[in-house]
């Protein structure tokens, strides 16, 4: 391929803010060339995901049109005709194991100059790391962002014909895509997108901008996706957006994010679940058909953040640590076998010892059953990059490690609740530690592990618990 690389499109910060624009449906097949489908023909490709669910279900769809193409899939990245990186942008670990990856792939590029290397997802969204792919990592042949997936094999078809490197990031997402082909990761779970984007631009959070505006699909689209999906025998489906309560707003016409749960729930999928819920949208109308529908897992990721209300405020989250209290006990109330779980930023720019400890006293008044915790890693171009801040790295090292230890006891005591109680386990693996063990996850999202076979993977047993380790559970099959 050509070292000169061929911009089409760059991101722009300033149209990445923009959100009065039009989104269309766009419900068309999507068409391969023949030139693309002959040249894939007997090739196969690898793709390496980072980050969240949304970046694995663009993998599956990205997936499905390479096999369109004609690739096949492929378990070994050097073997590969076709690499792909779909890359994260939420924390800077998450970019450094990507540079990493970029970095080891200019050997196997070496070896055999026909491969093509691409680079996408959130992470190419901002144009320092694009400039920094393009000036240092000679080998990445094409570059496309978040909005334009669906533009894959004409892109594809361009590097191929031309032998350039191209660079094509849009700024705005265009229509919303329906039909595209798609490999699934699993055979009875599945991720449906019922949204895309953000509009609550936490000053924190590079989401908004590198995913865009917050955008529904239309209901009847989710509906037959999800029917799809029942009727192929999938056991669990989870309905994914960066904030699924906001679903339907952006219709105005009174459509909600409660009424598409219900509808999901009617379809008779054993096991509903989504992700993920911004507390200030939650409603009471969400708490009461999650209460109502069995087949609705009574398991919540709520992102609290923090537990002080000046972090909450510079971090523009839009409650307080009392309103999200009051939230909490209104799905206590209604739903008193709920399982919670969390988001925490530990050392936002200048948060006190004092406002800390807020975060710690929430975390003793939920009592969450899991949490993801992290330490503020500052994103370029958000508003508390721009933050000057005076907490060292070993202080949020500290109180890091301070809040991990509080929240072991909250999910300690969770976990040893369930020590001599049954649970419908989905079987989902072999352990990673045992193979002779099985792995799969509770209604709560309880990790266990029990002695049985690969013929129950898929499968929804029954398990009961003999032990607790905190993070996971040892079980033993109860046959029925």
């Amino acid at each position: 391929m050509a070292n000169k690389p061929l911009y089409k499109s760059l991101p722009d910060s300033k149209l990445e803010r923009k959100r009065n624009i039009d989104i269309h449906f766009n419900h068309e097949q999507i068409t391969i060339p023949e030139s693309l489908k002959k040249f894939a023909k007997g090739k196969t490709y690898f793709i390496h995901t980072f980050g969240c669910q949304a970046n694995y279900r663009d993998e599956e769809i990205m997936a499905g049109m390479l096999e369109k193409m004609g690739y096949t899939k492929s378990d070994d990245i050097n073997s590969a005709d076709f690499i792909l990186l779909n890359t994260c942008a939420v924390r800077e670990n998450a970019e450094q194991k990507v540079y990493g990856q970029i970095g080891n792939l200019k050997i196997v590029k070496e070896k055999d100059k026909t491969k093509i290397i691409a680079l996408c997802g959130c992470m190419v969204q901002q144009k320092h790391v694009i400039e920094t792919v393009i000036d240092k990592y000679k080998h990445v042949d094409l570059i496309f962002g978040t909005h334009n997936i669906d533009e894959l094999p004409s892109m594809l078809e361009e590097v191929v014909l031309k032998k350039v490197r191209l660079v094509n990031v849009k700024s705005l997402p265009g229509d919303i895509r329906e039909n595209l082909p798609s490999a699934r990761l699993s055979k009875f779970k599945a991720f449906v997108n019922i949204s895309y984007g953000c509009d609550k631009f936490c000053t924190y959070c590079i989401v908004p901008y590198t995913r865009g505006k917050e955008r529904s699909r239309l209901m009847e689209d989710v509906i037959n996706e999800c029917k799809e999906l029942r009727d192929a025998g999938y056991k669990e489906v989870t309905l994914l957006g960066q904030n699924v309560n906001a679903y339907g707003k952006d219709f105005k016409d009174g459509t909600s994010f409660a009424h598409l749960l219900e509808e999901v729930a009617k379809l008779g999928i054993p096991r509903v679940r989504f992700l993920t819920s911004h507390p200030w949208d939650f409603t009471e109308d969400m708490i009461d058909v999650i209460a109502k529908y069995p087949n609705i897992m009574k398991y919540i990721h709520l992102p609290v953040q923090s537990g002080n209300d000046e972090i909450l405020r510079l971090m523009n989250r839009k409650y307080t640590s009392k309103t999200y209290k009051e939230l909490v006990d209104k799905i206590r109330a209604k739903i008193p076998n709920i399982a919670l779980s969390t988001d925490i930023i530990v050392g936002f720019p200048n948060e006190t010892y004092e406002e800390f400890l807020d975060t710690v006293e929430m975390v003793n008044y939920v009592k969450y059953d899991s949490a993801f915790t992290f330490i503020y890693s500052p994103r370029k171009n958000t508003p508390a990059a721009e933050i000057k801040d005076n907490v060292t790295p070993a202080e949020k090292s500290k109180r890091f490690k301070e809040l991990v230890k509080a929240l072991e006891v909250t999910v300690g005591e969770s976990s040893a609740r369930m020590v001599n109680n049954t649970y419908d386990i989905l079987v989902e693996s072999v352990s990673e530690k045992d193979p002779t063990m099985m792995s799969g996850y509770t209604e709560s999202n309880k990790l266990v592990h029990f002695k049985g076979d690969t013929s129950l993977i898929g499968e929804i047993v029954k398990v009961k618990i003999n032990e607790s380790h905190t993070y996971s559970l040892i079980g033993e099959l109860v046959n029925d």
